[in-house]
């Protein structure tokens, strides 16, 4: 059984001050045995306005997260998921004009970038805050490709945010072996505290996965709060630990052999008829 901490942020226009937090938290992370840290969505970079000139920076030769990253994965011997951050490349390098993709890098313990997964699902929504609108695809363009890496904690699958609200995207990481998945996020409080626990329980129980979700937790700025409630969710439903609001670390054991039971005994997959 391998220990997975998911990491709550509260994060700030200031990108310095954002990045001293998370390796704050990562360290902690560390220390309390955990070999996988999962970062929450927009860890470094939270404001719109900032995206495209982070954007350019992360894709360039002397990128400020990418390397924050990468040097506190090989300081702490540490799995990292990096949240998201903005890049104005594609995965084939490419260059984006005007928009930048939301991206999460996957670390590995040598501080190597072994995985990149661009978010399909952008989030152009509605919501009763003192935001109003968002409008994600207007800074956003939106990723392809369905991603799955083999970690200590077993094949992990990726998705962020608003991706939970598409299950067939779940489906999708299942059919390609994912025996757990991350959820970095950042829901705004009203549609977290309808939704957020719902849809994870319900991608957990659909695929037989372990779910592991951190987010922002608070009040990010004077219109944006978040609703945190960052957590681990066993294949079963059960979430089996959970932090309310503020900065913190989640941590649990993700039982692999547990996953295998729980397939064995209610062997859904293989009882699908409609595929």
């Amino acid at each position: 059984m391998t220990q997975v901490a998911a990491i709550q942020m509260v994060s700030t226009k200031h990108i310095d001050d954002n990045l001293k937090e998370a390796g704050r938290l990562l360290q902690e992370a560390a220390g309390r045995g955990a070999k996988v840290a999962i970062l929450p969505e927009n860890f470094a970079v939270l404001a719109t306005g900032q995206m495209l000139e982070a954007g350019e920076k992360e894709s360039g030769d002397q990128p400020v997260i990418r390397r924050f990253l990468s040097e506190q994965a090989k300081k702490h011997g540490l799995w990292i998921v990096g949240g998201s951050l903005p890049m104005a490349t594609r995965p084939d390098g490419s260059p984006l004009d005007g928009r930048v993709r939301a991206v999460c890098l996957v670390y590995n313990d040598q501080g190597e970038e072994v995985a990149r997964y661009d978010k399909i699902h952008l989030f152009d929504a509605m919501v009763e805050d003192a935001h109003g609108q968002y409008r994600e695809s207007d800074t956003f363009e939106p990723g392809e490709e369905v991603v799955v890496v083999d970690t200590p904690a077993g094949k992990l699958g990726v998705a962020v945010c608003y991706d939970l609200r598409f299950p067939e995207l779940f489906r999708a990481l299942r059919e390609k072996g994912a025996e757990w998945i991350c959820l970095p996020s950042a829901f705004t409080w009203q549609t977290g505290d309808a939704h957020w626990h719902a849809l994870i329980r319900a991608r957990a129980i659909e695929n037989q996965v372990w779910v592991v979700a951190p987010g922002q937790g608070g009040q990010n700025s004077s219109r944006r709060k978040t609703y945190g409630h960052s957590l681990i969710c066993d294949p079963w439903g059960k979430v089996v630990n959970e932090i309310d609001e503020g900065p913190g670390v989640v941590i649990s054991e993700l039982d692999n052999e547990k996953l295998k039971k729980i397939r064995e005994r209610m062997p859904v997959w293989e009882h699908r008829r409609l595929t």
